[in-house]
């Protein structure tokens, strides 16, 4: 990588101070105050501070962007540490593919800011996550994922400070449990990211090489990463398989992700929410038998097995007591359903709201619960234990919410 590939710029500051009410640090805009609030502007401040906490061992909580936080109205009984250590940046990797890019990316730094950026750069792998809130730390401990694209796809390692060993050691993706939805941090390995490494590929490159080959278009617009989603592979006119101009494919998402209410937007109060408010539930493919026809549901992939010996017990190992080997039963196939579909056909409609709340479904996405400009932290609560309850009475289902509660429980 040579000096004329700039770094990514960081994102000003915003002013904050012990009184902010952490309704305006998170996207659902509610709850109140915390005791003390702490910035980290830098990865050696964000371990030290978290250092610091743990030492004095008091309640305190990490806030990133604060996109997957519904925080109680009576605040936050501690210290809330808020991570703000930006900037990203491509490192040299002797084991990089040509083609390849290994991008470093602070904690801090907007999300959807490292996206736009990498776009314009012409690396490809994350243009899907296009439009999501938050910021890069979080994204390994939720694996987020949209438009048939997953963290999981293009994550390297993360930059991690074990509060266990109390020191910073550098944990390989595939060391992260990643699934849907979830990875090993989320699962309890107790720690702060400091930083993740993205592995991309540099479409400048690879088109330079193709009109080298060829003699293309040196116009020719740099492609994205094959679309997996059926969605938005219609919204695009194509199949799905094919790659489109990057640009294109990145506008064609946030479209698709505005028309749901799921861009941030100060004016339109459907994004005034903390994205989807429950997973897609996964469960077994007999019990998805019982469901209703038009329930749609997706094969899930089952996780990987650990290796087993052979199923084969010789004559002599018998002779010499050894018990009789007995092959595992494979895992019973699972399905993931649509949480959407399950809420809108338990009869919870888009704009639904109970009575006197503040709070409503998105008029543009049933998965949304959002805040119509005045919604307490109990109110938001209150509409998704309404939500929980109905889809538990009409399929037997159990949603479970995707964002973090604190204070609150369904």
């Amino acid at each position: 990588m040579t000096d004329a590939t700039p770094s990514f710029p960081d994102i000003v500051p915003e002013p904050i101070g012990d009184g902010t009410p952490l309704a305006e640090l998170t996207t659902m805009r509610v709850g109140g105050r915390a005791e003390r609030i702490l910035v980290a502007r830098s990865g050696e401040d964000l371990v030290s501070r978290a250092l610091e906490l743990w030492e004095a061992d008091e309640p305190w909580l990490l806030l990133g962007g604060g996109s997957n936080t519904v925080i109680h109205d009576d605040g936050f009984p501690g210290t809330v540490l808020l991570v703000r250590n930006t900037g990203a940046a491509p490192i040299a990797d002797p084991d990089l593919a040509p083609g390849r890019i290994r991008l470093r990316v602070q904690a801090g730094h907007d999300w959807d800011h490292l996206v736009a950026a990498c776009v314009d750069r012409g690396w490809s792998g994350v243009e899907a996550l296009s439009g999501i809130p938050g910021l890069a730390g979080a994204a390994p401990v939720q694996n987020i994922g949209a438009y048939g694209q997953e963290l999981s796809d293009v994550l390297h390692s993360i930059e991690f400070l074990d509060r266990e060993l109390g020191e910073v050691r550098r944990i390989p993706a595939a060391e992260l449990g990643l699934g849907y939805r979830d990875s090993a941090i989320k699962q309890g390995m107790a720690g702060v990211v400091l930083s993740i490494d993205l592995l991309l590929a540099d479409g400048a490159a690879e088109s330079a090489g193709a009109r080298g080959d060829a003699g293309g278009d040196a116009e020719a617009p740099i492609l994205s990463a094959p679309v997996f989603y059926g969605q938005l592979a219609d919204a695009l006119g194509v199949t799905v398989g094919d790659r489109v101009p990057i640009r294109e494919l990145r506008s064609s998402v946030l479209r698709l992700r505005a028309s749901k209410g799921m861009v941030l937007d100060p004016e339109d109060h459907d994004s005034w929410s903390s994205g989807s408010f429950f997973t897609n539930p996964i469960v077994s493919e007999h019990f998805a038998r019982t469901l209703p026809e038009g329930a749609p549901r997706f094969p899930v992939q089952p996780a990987g097995r650990a290796e087993e010996g052979p199923a084969v017990t010789s004559f002599a190992e018998l002779a010499m007591g050894h018990p009789l080997r007995i092959p595992a039963p494979a895992p019973e196939r699972q399905v993931k359903l649509s949480a959407a579909w399950l809420i809108e056909h338990a009869g919870v409609r888009r704009g639904f709201r109970l009575p006197g709340s503040g709070a409503a479904i998105s008029d543009k996405h049933t998965l949304a619960i959002t805040n119509r400009g005045a919604a307490t932290a109990d109110d938001v609560a209150q509409l998704a234990r309404f939500v929980v309850q109905r889809v538990q009475q009409e399929f037997g289902v159990i949603l479970a919410p995707e964002p973090n509660l604190y204070g609150l429980e369904l």
